[in-house]
């Protein structure tokens, strides 16, 4: 049983999943434990996931007298398993389960061809391990179930980090497609979940304006560079890591791109040297990682991406396009917006927004929870 302030109470009446620990003043709960959560006057306002080492103390996982049993959870898991379905991604790796945005808030699976990924992000999800696993092999016999319990955001739940395979068996390599593209996956030791699967369609999207020359900075695996490849003459693919450059090499030899060239680089020196250099490119993609981890670190953030929107807009040639991303959720689309027009501004360029895209589709953004709508995406075009 928790109890929570009139503040708390309101935040629940107004759907937000999220119940901090300074809006609950009574806890009769061990960490992991599914709590009936009680107002200020003792009225049942629903059920929850309790911690009892984060500042997100209780994640609702329904309302009112509704019971947060084993039914439900097999009730939301094929509800989003058909969501994902009916999407009909043209693609063998996306996300099944994005925690809130599905109602099974810190629970995420990704799947991965016949493997899934999950990530159980809180004491209540792991917890339930063992149930859920048994669930998804249920639902969906994958061949394999790996566990990325890496994120540090388990280390602020009281969990250890890991990385352990949960049911079958996990190759290190895994290939997958993506629309006409394949990918070789590390599913053990890649970035999130082994890819950025959200920035699926914002790929598509962004192909759709390419030409010319382009150049990829963040690159990664070479999600854009290799989606950009095919409208683009020459495509350049920077990122700071060696293994990154490696794997992007050998995903565009994979697919038979000749036009993609991968540097190892610190890519805000990369970005000075170039317009240094007086090069100019048609087509720019900006893809950093999360600056903004933090609300401490939105001010350093917010400079970094003004700092290197700023050079793309002035390697940038008239008429081209910028596509530029933020994935920190304390950041959010007004302040990037804003970002984004000192930037252009200080470059002395006029820019103009073609589209404003988010995650894509099967990473849903629930109304009236701002932190589930983390990645900002604007398509813009350097009109002088």
């Amino acid at each position: 049983m928790a109890v929570v302030s009139a503040r708390g109470e309101r935040r629940i009446q107004s759907g937000h999943p999220w119940v901090y620990r300074s809006d609950v003043v009574e806890a009769r709960a061990e960490g992991g434990e599914t709590v009936v959560v009680l107002g200020p006057r003792r009225r049942v306002l629903g059920q929850a996931l309790f911690s009892d080492r984060s500042q997100i103390t209780l994640r609702m996982l329904t309302r009112g007298e509704r019971p947060a049993d084993d039914a439900l959870w097999r009730n939301r898991l094929e509800a989003a398993i058909r969501f994902r379905a009916s999407l009909d991604p043209d693609a063998t790796a996306y996300r099944l389960v994005h925690g809130e945005g599905d109602l099974l808030p810190s629970l995420i699976v990704d799947r991965y061809g016949e493997y899934l990924v999950v990530q159980l992000l809180s004491q209540g999800v792991d917890r339930r391990t063992g149930a859920i696993v048994a669930l998804l092999v249920d639902l969906l016999a994958p061949a394999g179930i790996l566990a990325r319990n890496d994120p540090r955001v388990r280390l602020l739940e009281g969990l250890d980090q890991h990385v352990r395979v949960l049911h079958g068996t996990v190759p290190d390599s895994v290939v997958v497609s993506d629309g006409t593209l394949e990918y070789d996956v590390d599913l053990h030791k890649g970035q999130k979940t082994g890819l950025f699967l959200d920035q699926r369609e914002n790929r598509v999207a962004a192909a759709g304006y390419a030409r010319g020359r382009a150049l990829d900075a963040f690159s990664y695996h070479g999600g854009f560079a290799l989606r950009l490849a095919g409208a683009c003459d020459e495509v350049e693919a920077l990122d700071i890591s060696a293994e990154a450059a490696v794997r992007i090499g050998a995903n565009a030899a994979r697919n038979g791109i000749a036009n993609v060239r991968a540097r190892e680089v610190n890519v805000f020196d990369e970005l000075r040297r170039l317009e240094k250099a007086g090069e100019r490119y048609d087509t720019i993609v900006l893809d950093p990682p999360a600056f903004a981890k933090n609300k401490a670190a939105v001010e350093a953030a917010l400079a970094g991406y003004k700092e290197i929107n700023l050079r793309a807009m002035r390697l940038l040639r008239p008429g081209g396009v910028l596509v530029t991303c933020s994935c920190s959720y304390n950041v959010d689309e007004p302040t990037f917006q804003a970002v984004l027009d000192h930037a252009a501004a200080d470059a002395g360029v006029t820019v103009a927004v073609l589209e404003k895209r988010m995650q894509a589709r099967d990473h849903p953004v629930l109304v009236g929870v701002p932190e589930s709508h983390y990645l900002k995406c604007f398509i813009l075009r350097r009109v002088e």
